[in-house]
């Protein structure tokens, strides 16, 4: 099976979302935690401080590159196949 580059943006792509969204909870603090420092009078106590999106975007974007580069190395490599997942599985193809 040849992989396609439009293929492969696809996976990066689902790939990539996926790991911000692991992301995102990690290192923001709420204004209830920061003792309410700099919040607005009717800022719900919840809503965070700074999210550091930009940072985690990079983190994000190393994180998954990491993950797709040794990903595509098993396919190439023979150890990542669906007739490898299928037997693993037990599903007949």
């Amino acid at each position: 099976m040849v992989a396609t580059i439009t293929g492969l943006l696809a996976i990066y792509f689902v790939l990539w979302w996926t790991v911000l969204f692991v992301t995102l909870p990690f290192g923001v603090r709420n204004h209830a935690e920061s003792g309410g420092e700099g919040a607005t009078p009717g800022t719900d106590p919840g809503a965070p401080v700074a999210t550091l999106l930009a940072r985690k975007a990079l983190l994000t974007t190393v994180i998954s590159a990491v993950i797709f580069a040794v990903a595509l190395y098993a396919y190439h490599a023979g150890w990542l196949s669906i007739d490898r997942l299928a037997r693993l599985m037990h599903v007949p193809l």
